[in-house]
């Protein structure tokens, strides 16, 4: 039962080939690996098997044109309810990501081909010893049974039947379920031996979690429907859905146990030893930085960065994590970026993508390793304090300020204390995360709105086709209270039964505009929803009164409301500029539509440079120009999906959803858009920064608002020139001729003022006095800056050869010190030290070396005084 020691090992980027080659040869199409970021699938926080991206497939809402797909999935368990971040690195086969080699049948094979399959790529293929495999089968599944014994040959012992043993029907390691209810069916798994040297026993015994046999492939059969009473029936069109861990598949190839042996892992374990200057390649902190590179890169790729919440602080937990270890290993300063390089080295050529961003995967990972290395110090100072002395438990409450002060996820202090078999009082830790939370809201009162008690109908918003609509008044609001009648003057809340007017919602404003009735007028200031369903219309009643069941005429601000319609359709176009111009990356983050401008957040490492924007105002100017019509379409989920509009990860939609289709975007979207393209008249990009870590903003006009921009600047540039005497078209040029002249006048101010230091500098010599055995000298000097100071510092004591010099200037309050010492008297007197004691008597502090140091101060009137302190304070030292 040994590996012939003539087989040929197969390398990681082999097995994922020949797998690929192997089910393309029997039909199956080749698919690529999604993203590790599910679409448009709120149950997931991360891709986390082969079968992600089929899963539409299965439940029946999407058809694909084929009915054979094969696939190498990138997958990720870090997060949510499958978590494997704490025991990566500390055994064998647990790793954030991992490849799941995987082949699929859509009503088409079952369960014959696919077993046979299975058993003639790893024998036949792959050449693994067939006295080295075992399988499971579901214990009713005679089917699959008979396959492995009675056709593909393998001995009735050596095939294992498992029931229901988790306590229930169906509840079965050998029983597949999607969910609770819908497709199920029993599974097939597939075991390698690694020999009776290693502990543990076979499937279904007591001693089964030992690293003998080890689960290297499952053969899920898709074949029932369960009922909510759990009850099964048929499938019309079984499904086959199979996964196979690529690395322990390698391991097995390569003869090694532990999958951090495979080249792969070898060669990043490698890296993070070059990079970190520890030599043993077993050390379990490299293994974690050496997993952790890849789980952090892929999801850079697309598109998560790491942030505070979400799959961004999962993100952020993972480099935290690799950067501790590395600080662990004597690493001080960033080192993890580097090892993206060596990623690309190894994987580029299976994941294309990753080799395309390279660079911008980098950047985003060495701005994390920046930010965490400022407080990584003081957080690990803190917890060496705590933990010193034998204490057995961390307090909650250090715990939470880790978390909170500096950046420790809780996980993170908890990989700390584990390895120094130290436990964490967690239930300490909630209360003081619960208590600050408790102060939070307290704290915020204040400012919260109080909430308006609506029991009524919903109201029937006509909003996308009409902007003037009567209507009756349904509930009336004062100070957040139910009244029958607003009076003139009073501010409140209208409710109506049909509305124009659209409420503030996906990042857009709420319309403004007026409710008339008789002489009555209620000045609408903002519309905001009290309920998903029912709008809220707050104002002042500028004339007469109104009452609840008055009838109505509710008018939108048309002026406002197009130009914020403009805003809001140019939003659209720019998010797919965006897309195209930085990368699929680009994910929106947050918005502000109002009639002034469109403000929009998205993930991007680097500030957008002015070409790009160029690009993408040309870009969606095109699609202005173009003036095709929009069309929004009201359809459900399933349909939706089907037409490829993009939907926002986070956002919580509805059965039915909207989907706006203008020029060639295609989004979800329930706000309000101009009737063609060629209405929003004009784009332009008029502000780009930065909001937070991997997060740029952009701020756009349009129509009106950016032609009012364009002549702005035309009057800006016009003045400009008009002031230096050019025409407009040669005003670059003449400021260039500007600048130069400055730059001459600069330099002969910094020479003439050279020359007066000097000629004090001479002058000053004689005020020099000698205080055992050194020179010393505390002077003002005039009109001197910074440069000059130290100018003048170096000629007088290259003249006073033993000395101690305090050299000053005042430019208003501000005051500039320079201190120096010759070199045959630091060991007496240090220039940084007595620097900081005189800036320290003018309101400020300063340090440098022990010959030559600088300081500043914001008060002149003490400036006296502490020059003649000098002498006084060299005598304590000489």
């Amino acid at each position: 039962m040994s590996l012939p020691t003539s087989q040929p090992a197969f390398s990681v980027a082999d097995i994922r080939k020949t797998f690929l080659d192997f089910f393309a040869s029997k039909g199956h199409t080749v698919v690529p690996s999604s993203s590790l970021v599910p679409g448009n699938d709120p149950t997931l926080m991360f891709t986390n098997s082969g079968m992600v991206q089929f899963k539409d497939v299965f439940l029946g809402t999407d058809k694909r044109p084929y009915v054979r797909a094969t696939s190498v999935q990138a997958c990720l368990r870090a997060g949510g309810k499958h978590n494997d971040l704490e025991n990566v690195g500390y055994t064998a086969r647990h790793h954030t990501f991992f490849e799941m080699l995987g082949n699929w049948s859509f009503g088409d094979y079952f369960k014959r081909e696919s077993l046979k399959w299975a058993w003639e790529l790893l024998t036949e293929v792959y050449k693994l010893p067939a006295d080295r495999l075992l399988a499971t089968v579901y214990q009713e599944d005679d089917e699959a049974y008979d396959i492995w014994t009675k056709e593909i040959g393998l001995p009735p012992e050596r095939v294992i039947r498992i029931g229901d043993n988790k306590g229930g029907r169906y509840k079965s390691d050998n029983f597949w379920m999607m969910a609770d209810t819908g497709p199920c069916g029993p599974c097939s798994e597939i075991f390698y031996d690694h020999g009776d040297h290693i502990p543990g026993g076979p499937p279904g015994s007591p001693d089964e979690d030992g690293d003998r046999f080890i689960e290297i492939w499952n053969n899920v059969f898709m074949q029932f429907d369960m009922a909510e009473d759990g009850s099964v029936k048929p499938l019309p069109a079984p499904c086959v859905d199979t996964g196979m861990g690529l690395e322990r598949l390698a391991a097995i190839l390569q003869h090694v146990h532990s999958n951090y042996e495979i080249d792969l892992f070898a060669a990043l374990i490698k890296a993070a030893s070059r990079e970190t200057g520890e030599q043993d390649l077993n050390h379990k902190s490299l293994r974690v930085i050496a997993d952790h590179i890849r789980a952090t890169a892929f999801l850079v790729s697309d598109g998560v960065i790491p942030s505070n919440e979400g799959r961004g602080y999962v993100q952020r937990r993972i480099v935290r994590r690799a950067i501790r270890h590395g600080y662990k290993l004597g690493k001080k300063t960033p080192f993890f970026h580097k090892l993206v390089a060596d990623l690309v080295k190894v994987m580029g050529e299976a994941y294309p993508k990753l080799r395309e961003q390279e660079q911008r995967i980098t950047e985003v990972l060495k701005t994390e390793e920046e930010r965490f290395f400022e407080t990584l110090a003081n957080g690990m100072e803190i917890l060496d304090i705590t933990l010193a002395n034998g204490v057995r438990v961390l307090p909650g409450d250090v715990a939470f300020k880790l978390h909170d002060t500096y950046g420790f996820p809780l996980d993170l202090t908890n990989d700390v204390c584990r390895e120094r078999d130290v436990q964490v009082d967690e239930a300490g830790f909630k209360l003081a995360m619960e208590k600050q939370k408790a102060q939070a809201r307290a704290a915020g009162k204040f400012k919260m709105d109080k909430a308006l008690d609506y029991s009524g109908a919903s109201n029937d918003f006509v909003g996308y086709d009409k902007l003037e609509a009567t209507a009756k008044i349904v509930a009336l609001y004062a100070d957040g209270t139910s009244v029958a009648t607003l009076k003139h003057g009073q501010a409140g809340v209208v409710v109506l039964d049909t509305t124009p007017f659209y409420a503030e919602s996906g990042g857009q404003v709420g319309d403004e505009g007026t409710i008339t009735s008789g002489s009555a007028s209620f000045a609408v200031a903002d519309t905001q929803k009290i309920k998903a369903d029912v709008f809220g219309h707050h104002g002042m009643l500028e004339q007469g009164t109104l009452s609840v069941g008055d009838h109505v005429t509710a008018a939108v601000n048309t002026a406002v409301r197009a130009a914020t319609v403009r805003n809001h359709s140019a939003t659209h176009l720019m998010h797919k500029a965006l897309r195209e111009v930085l990368g699929e990356h680009v994910q929106q983050k947050g918005s502000l539509v109002n009639a002034e401008r469109t403000r929009f957040d998205f993930t991007h490492n680097a500030p957008v440079t002015d070409e790009q924007i160029r690009e993408i105002e040309a870009r969606v100017n095109a699609e202005i120009l173009a003036n095709v019509a929009t069309d929004a379409s009201v359809m459900d989920m399933e349909a939706a999906q089907k037409t490829g509009a993009m939907m926002l990860f986070g956002e919580k939609y509805g059965e039915t959803v909207r989907v706006l289709t203008i020029g060639s975007s295609k989004e979800l979207c329930g706000g309000v858009h101009v009737g063609r393209t060629g209405d929003i008249g004009l784009f332009k990009i008029v502000a780009e920064s930065g909001v937070a870590a991997g997060v740029r903003r952009v701020e756009a006009v349009t129509g009106e608002n950016a032609l009012a921009y364009l002549q702005s600047l035309e009057s800006t540039v016009e003045a400009a020139a008009g002031s230096l005497k050019a025409s407009p078209a040669d005003l670059q040029n003449r400021i260039g001729q500007v600048l130069d002249q400055v730059k001459s006048l600069e330099k002969e101010i910094a020479a003439l003022k050279g020359k007066l230091a000097s000629s004090q500098g001479d002058e000053l010599m004689a005020q020099a006095v000698d205080v055992k055995g050194l020179k010393v000298l505390a002077a003002r000097l005039e009109g001197a800056d910074a440069k000059t100071l130290r100018d003048t510092m170096d000629k007088l004591k290259d003249k006073l050869k033993t000395a101690v010099i305090v050299l000053a200037a005042v430019d208003g309050d501000k005051v500039q010190i320079a201190a120096g010492v010759t070199a045959d008297s630091v060991g007496k007197v240090k220039a940084g030290e007595l620097v900081n004691f005189v800036a320290q008597q003018v309101g400020g502090k300063g340090g440098g070396k022990a010959d030559m140091a600088m300081a500043g101060g914001t008060d002149a009137s003490k400036l006296g005084d502490a020059l003649k302190s000098v002498q006084a304070w060299v005598s304590e030292r000489a």
